[in-house]
């Protein structure tokens, strides 16, 4: 009788998998689109700032993202609900879904793109709280440990990201050229974690 429930909230784990799967197919081919673009110096928002032609399917590549995160999130807040556990690393999920469509549509040089930016650093914690969430259920013991690893990439790369307000710093002239692939490194960091607690829960 439960087996119908039980795959629904499979699958919707599944768009863990999925939302890093469409991230990563995005902001490797849309830029092919966009004469000039350097994807090692340049970052992946200035894929679809106002008046870049690539504007359009960067917005819908992130609402779809946000779309496959609000899934995931809804799935992993069931199967935390199911196990007895706060499902407050779920709604962090959400909240990065809030911030991924909200960089999409409202594109730089409006002056909420940064807010909705900024606030990615909201959702860029459910690692962390899913791995405290868990930390002593022996039954949940893979996602457990591979949130805590993830937490620890995920805050490397936030640091790295973070030199950009230094500007005047040895560090920054040696980070600059390579930027794009310092601020690809935190969005890959998040998104595995995505994909990997959807297929391990």
């Amino acid at each position: 009788m439960d087996r119908s429930p039980k795959m629904s909230l499979r699958i919707r784990l599944m768009f863990g998998p999925v939302a890093a799967l469409i991230l990563a197919t995005g902001i490797v081919t849309v830029p092919l689109l966009l004469p000039g673009y350097n994807q090692i110096r340049l970052t992946v928002g200035e894929i679809g700032e106002i008046g870049s032609p690539t504007r359009t399917p960067f917005a819908g590549m992130l609402c779809l993202v946000a779309l496959s995160l609000v899934i995931f999130a809804s799935g992993l807040r069931d199967l935390l609900k199911r196990s007895g556990h706060a499902t407050f690393s779920a709604w962090l999920v959400g909240s990065e879904a809030i911030s991924a469509a909200g960089v999409g549509i409202l594109a730089f040089p409006n002056s909420l793109h940064n807010v909705f930016g900024t606030s990615e650093l909201i959702g860029y914690q459910a690692p962390l709280a899913l791995a405290l969430t868990l930390r002593s259920d022996m039954r949940m013991k893979r996602p457990a440990r591979f949130s805590a690893i993830m937490t620890v990439l995920v805050w490397c790369t936030i640091a790295a990201s973070f030199v950009v307000f230094f500007r005047q710093s040895t560090l920054w002239m040696e980070i600059h050229p390579f930027y794009g692939l310092v601020r690809r490194a935190l969005f890959a960091a998040w998104f595995i974690w995505c994909a990997g607690v959807g297929l391990l829960a």
